[in-house]
């Protein structure tokens, strides 16, 4: 197998340049800061193609969190149930605040949070008030059972919908769920502004404080009056400009994401792997990232030290360390799967909930990859990448 002359990436931008105009709109009418009609056009279109009444339009999709959190209440030493296979984006605004994250293990079916833990977290921690939920790689939890369990415990659900905008679950879009939810641009997301986030709600009020905060909570005043703290969090026109761009072509990205997804299942059907989950019944994806866990008794011996990997290859058995190496070799971009928060240093001292007595979310962690998903990527390409996985095993 040749290597690739250009990168294979696992998710990188892909532009198709109405992207320009609304950016040399912002430049000719000189709305160049943090008001202009395209942060307006964003936060309407997106409202209405995820199903909330109120978009507010921030500079990341961390700072959507942070406000979501404070929106929620947290206060410092408050404990809060966080999923604990996801990015630390997820769940850093929660110590932002002082809170204090308590990490609820995945379950199999989504890789998502567990709703038995999370029950199981609310016997042990009766005083929590605030979940934190992540769809992990863009394929949506089970929020019936998890909506069902923090209801029934008068908590409030901070949905992290950062990398499933798109994504459905029983017909509805992520990033509804919550009282407060997040999405992401970021440059890797499933439709990009190179940067940039939202928060969304049903509530007016929170649509307001938000806006307030993200503008440095300057009061309704003659001169800068300001009596609490504010944040530079407000999305550029400029940014905006890109998202806005891109807005129309999140159901393309998508359908290519999904086709993505689809040749590796169908590639692989013969390896001892499985691609990542997601309930057919109940849950249309948005196929952000493909990924793959490899059988127990199909696993060569790996070992991941601090920032360290490595493996004894062995026939007919592979590791997600040799497969990330090939790729890598072969210049193709491929990732490992989220390392628990649990299991992060920074957090070793946190409290973690696990699921059914097992740590499912490390078995993800040490069986599964992520594959290049790239959706400009050509089905040559992928053929390639399908060639080194299947070679790792030979």
């Amino acid at each position: 197998m040749k290597r690739f002359e250009n990168k294979v990436w696992l998710a990188s931008p892909t532009m198709h340049g109405e992207e320009i105009k609304y950016i040399n709109e912002a430049y000719e009418t000189n709305w160049m800061s943090t008001v202009g009609a395209n942060i307006n056009e964003v936060e309407k279109s997106i409202s209405e193609k995820v199903g909330c009444k109120y978009a507010v339009a921030l500079s990341c999709g961390t700072a959507a969190l942070h406000m979501a959190v404070k929106l929620a209440g947290v206060k410092r030493g408050d404990r809060v149930f966080c999923s604990d296979l996801t990015f630390a984006a997820t769940l850093n605004p929660v110590v932002y605040e002082g809170g204090i994250p308590v990490f609820i293990d995945t379950e199999y079916d989504t890789w998502n949070m567990c709703p038995k833990a999370l029950e199981k977290a609310f016997q042990i921690y009766p005083e929590v008030k605030v979940v934190v939920v992540a769809h992990l790689y863009g394929t949506p939890a089970k929020m019936d059972e998890i909506r069902a369990v923090a209801d029934r415990h008068n908590a409030v659900i901070i949905e992290d919908a950062a990398e499933s905008l798109g994504a459905t679950y029983k017909g509805v879009q992520t990033g509804t769920f919550g009282t407060y939810n997040c999405i992401s641009f970021n440059g890797n997301k499933i439709i990009t502004g190179s940067s940039g986030g939202m928060l969304l709600t049903d509530s007016k009020e929170a649509a307001e404080k938000v806006r307030k905060w993200s503008t440095q909570s300057r009061e309704n005043a003659p001169w800068y009056q300001h009596e609490e703290i504010g944040y530079n969090y407000r999305m550029s026109n400029v940014i905006a400009g890109v998202v806005r761009g891109q807005i129309p072509y999140l159901e393309e990205h998508i359908a290519k994401k999904k086709a993505i997804f689809e040749r590796y299942k169908e590639a692989f059907k013969d390896l001892p792997v499985k691609m990542n989950p997601f309930d057919e019944k109940n849950s249309v994806p948005n196929y952000w990232l493909s990924c793959m866990i490899i059988e127990p008794d199909a696993m060569c011996r790996q070992e991941r030290v601090d920032c360290e990997a490595s493996y004894i290859s062995e026939n007919g058995k592979s590791c997600p360390t040799e497969i990330l190496e090939k790729l890598a070799e072969y210049n193709a971009e491929g990732r490992p799967i989220w390392k628990p928060m649990h299991a992060q240093p920074i957090f070793k001292n946190h409290g973690f909930v696990n699921c059914d007595g097992n740590d499912v979310g490390m078995d993800i962690f040490g069986r599964g990859l992520c594959l290049p998903s790239d959706i400009k990527m050509t089905t040559d390409e992928q053929d390639i990448v399908i060639e080194i996985v299947k070679s790792c095993f030979n």
